[in-house]
């Protein structure tokens, strides 16, 4: 089952499918991602749940496909529009290409002494 190239391109599919959900909860939650472009994944959420529709339930499937396209070119937007390094260190962390950071402290050295 494995062997076969449709399956293969299933699983890539899937997988890609998930890692952008990722990518868009990581950088949701990411404080060097400017609060007005996380508005726009809300405002995609919002659509979704909404009865309206841009193209109406003529034809069987028709408005779930504005509804796909609302909601890949909205991701995809907000993807492109956050800072590129931002992005691509989560990308990284997703990947498994870098470990995420603990802490985004800097060390200061010094010396501690006692007053007498």
């Amino acid at each position: 089952m494995s062997d076969n190239p449709h399956f293969r391109s299933q699983v890539h599919l899937l997988r890609t499918v998930i890692n952008r959900a990722r990518l868009v909860w990581r950088l949701m939650r990411d404080p060097r991602v400017p609060g007005y472009l996380k508005a726009l994944p809300v405002a995609i959420l919002i659509y979704l749940a909404l009865p309206v529709d841009l193209l109406p339930d003529i034809a069987p499937l028709l408005g779930q496909v504005d509804d796909l396209g609302v909601l890949i070119v909205g991701i995809e937007s907000f993807i492109a529009l956050c800072p590129s390094e931002v992005v691509e260190e989560h990308l990284r962390q997703i990947e498994g290409r870098a470990r995420p950071s603990r802490t985004t402290s800097e060390t200061i050295e010094g010396e501690w002494r006692l007053k007498e």
